[in-house]
């Protein structure tokens, strides 16, 4: 599989770019590669998809604020295999999608005069998008899983096949654009013939008319049900994350282009272990025999319990590492840590032995801080606040 280009270098913006500054250079990069501009060549085809896919992304604060952190992997392409926006969607839907950038349908640039027939100048329908909050536990993470979620949506209508017409057949061309789903208008101004294209105001720019509506979903062509859908979640990823499955959203009304299933992933929290990026921590509690003679102590992990050895006169605040016990980056390799803090409880009551027994261990000098140890201590306080 090919690596996917860089979205600000495909449309030679810096990653500083303003909105206006994007949507500049998408038309720049659109105008470029138009099909009608170049004909029959796959190569300015896919630039064309290229760019749109990069606009798609860049032009949404909070898909371009998921793309500067995750990079492409951000996007939710591992939870679909339709791919990206420009790899997963037609021409039309490309036109239909932004072609309000350009005033007018899509094809209506000027002085390219084959661009956006009438067949581009048709508005092609788009379901509505659903988000869905998906909840893992820390081992889900790190394993990735596939969750089964029943979803209500607005799904193409069975009786009328999604054309709003009550035998399926009831539906003619639009008299007032011929179909094309546009209306140019030619008028006569100081600087000669001015043309101006509109989208069609009898049939909404969809190119055609029922004339008989279908009793079940009154002409609309979708009806709302469940429908139990299967997501993969990758390993690695994190909360606030989301990804995305192409075309599992609304369906559109009279036929088009579902929308998209967008998946928003939720931690739970664990009983047991803190998240710090990739890495994991523990706080370990240590008896003060314990920390000061050595022992042999099991400490949970993300995917069961692991064995750590506590050498004589552990210190509190020290820090084990246990390798590659973590959790590891979305499509990457390796794995985090967990990071292990070592703690001494103090007993806050004593009974009369154990009080006697702190009292002539109280007298001996080991039990007293030397000064490089508080020297320490000193440092290690003060790097909290630098």
């Amino acid at each position: 599989m090919a690596t996917k280009r860089d979205f600000y270098e495909i449309l030679d913006i810096p990653k500083s770019a303003s909105a206006e500054e994007i949507k500049k250079a998408y038309r720049k990069k659109a105008i470029q590669f138009h099909p009608d501009k170049n004909p029959g060549d796959k190569k300015s085809e896919e630039n064309f998809k290229e760019a749109a896919e990069a606009y798609e992304v860049l032009s949404d604060d909070n898909k371009r604020a998921r793309y500067d952190q995750y990079g492409h992997a951000g996007l939710g392409g591992a939870a679909s295999s339709g791919g990206g926006f420009g790899g997963g969607m037609s021409m039309d839907d490309i036109f239909s999608q932004f072609g309000d950038i350009f005033g007018g349908h899509f094809g209506g640039f000027g002085g390219f005069g084959g661009f956006g027939g009438s067949q581009r100048g048709r508005r092609v329908n788009r379901g509505s998008d659903l988000r869905v909050k998906v909840k893992l536990t820390m081992k889900e993470i790190l394993n990735g899983v596939e969750k089964k979620i029943k979803v209500k949506k607005y799904v193409s209508c069975s009786h009328c096949d999604g054309n709003g017409s009550e035998d399926g057949t009831s539906v003619t061309t639009c008299h007032t654009c011929n179909g094309s789903g546009v209306v140019t208008r030619v008028a006569n101004t100081i600087l000669g013939q001015m043309q101006t294209s509109s989208t069609c105001p009898t049939c909404n720019g969809e190119g055609k008319s029922i004339t008989k509506k279908c009793a079940h979903c009154n002409g609309e062509g979708i009806v709302r049900e469940e429908e139990v859908i299967s997501i993969r979640i990758p390993a690695g990823v994190a909360e606030g994350m989301q990804l995305s499955m192409s075309g599992k959203g609304n369906a559109a009304r009279r036929g088009g282009v579902n929308g998209d299933l967008l998946i928003v992933i939720e931690e739970e929290e664990d009983p047991n272990l803190i998240r710090d990026d990739n890495d994991v921590i523990y706080n370990l509690f240590l008896s003060f025999p314990m920390a000061a003679l050595g022992a042999s102590v099991e400490v949970p992990t993300i995917d069961g319990v692991a064995k750590v050895k506590i050498e004589p006169g552990t210190q509190p605040g020290k820090v084990l590492r246990l390798r590659n016990k973590g959790l590891p980056t979305v499509n990457g390799y390796g794995r985090g840590d967990e990071l292990i803090n070592v703690n001494v409880y103090v007993p806050e009551n004593l009974n009369e032995k154990e009080r006697k027994v702190m009292e002539e261990m109280k007298k001996s000098e080991n039990f007293t801080p030397s000064s490089s140890a508080k020297k320490n201590v000193f440092n290690k306080f003060k790097k909290m606040f630098d």
